[in-house]
């Protein structure tokens, strides 16, 4: 009997092994290569974004999180005159829209969207690289202080400004 069970076990774990080795042979994820930006490109110039919006200092969130990218994926920043690449663009619009009520009139959140354009060009103004419209959203809490729900609106565009860099930069360097 206890060898019976023993086999059993035995036979049940090289399934589980064999499984998970399955599983992670077979997996679609890959790293990717090495998240630079080609080969002639090793020094970027981040420029600050024009703010087509009614929310005043966005531009300096969104553009310190996309040199906060750039730097993270190990690329040098510096001034445009000295880079061999230059990221430049527009924060285009930020709607907002409710996504919960409570009852009929009463907001309980609301979704912000950003949507911006960028280009990279050469240092010879060759545009190498262009995105029009790309956009990432983030919902925020409504709370009945103004002052909390200001500062939860401030916390929704400085997380969707950190992703919509990553989406950016992946989106970037998928091209070389």
């Amino acid at each position: 009997m206890d060898s019976i069970l023993h086999r059993y076990r035995l036979a049940a774990g090289m399934v589980i092994l064999a499984a998970a080795v399955l599983a992670i042979i077979s997996c679609g994820y890959r790293f990717s290569a090495s998240g630079r930006l080609g080969e002639n490109i090793s020094t970027v110039s981040v420029n600050m974004l024009e703010n087509r919006t009614a929310e005043t200092g966005v531009e300096n969130i969104f553009t310190n999180d996309l040199i906060f990218e750039f730097t993270k994926n190990g690329n040098t920043i510096v001034e445009s005159d000295a880079a061999d690449a230059v990221l430049s663009g527009t924060i285009d619009a930020m709607p907002i829209e409710t996504v919960s009520y409570r009852g009929q009139i009463t907001s309980l959140e609301r979704r912000i969207t950003a949507f911006v354009s960028l280009q990279l060009s050469d240092r010879n103004g060759r545009v190498i690289w262009s995105a029009n419209g790309v956009s990432w959203d983030e919902t925020y809490g409504i709370l009945s202080e103004k002052v909390a729900t200001d500062y939860n609106k401030r916390e929704a565009i400085r997380s969707l400004s950190k992703r919509l860099a990553e989406e950016v930069y992946s989106r970037i360097t998928d091209k070389f």
